[in-house]
């Protein structure tokens, strides 16, 4: 097998990932979302049966831009995210935490 060939398949790939850009601010990533969450806003809703409705209620309440349902003994990732909150509730459906992150 020519040995251009392997060349040639090994840095194609890494080709595709390359940026085109200049490195100028503009090729920088966007600023963080503008909109943070304010759990305060939401604490009322603890001990309300969690749905769909009461959900939108507290994006509405918080300000913040996405939901993250949180079941009973579910793994969660650690990242944070100024724009999310999450809902915590229960086995009988009732929401025992609201936070953001």
């Amino acid at each position: 097998m020519d040995i251009r060939f392997l060349t040639l398949t090994a840095v194609l790939p890494l080709a595709a990932c390359a940026s085109a850009g200049d490195g100028s601010p503009s090729d920088a990533a966007p600023p963080p979302a503008a909109m943070t969450c304010s759990a305060d806003a939401a604490q009322s809703y603890v001990g309300q049966t969690a749905s769909p409705e009461l959900g939108g209620a507290i994006l509405k309440a918080t300000g913040a831009r996405t939901l993250r349902w949180g079941p009973p003994r579910s793994a969660m990732t650690m990242d944070y995210r100024q724009d999310r909150v999450n809902v915590m509730y229960d086995d009988a459906y009732k929401i025992t935490q609201v936070t953001c992150g």
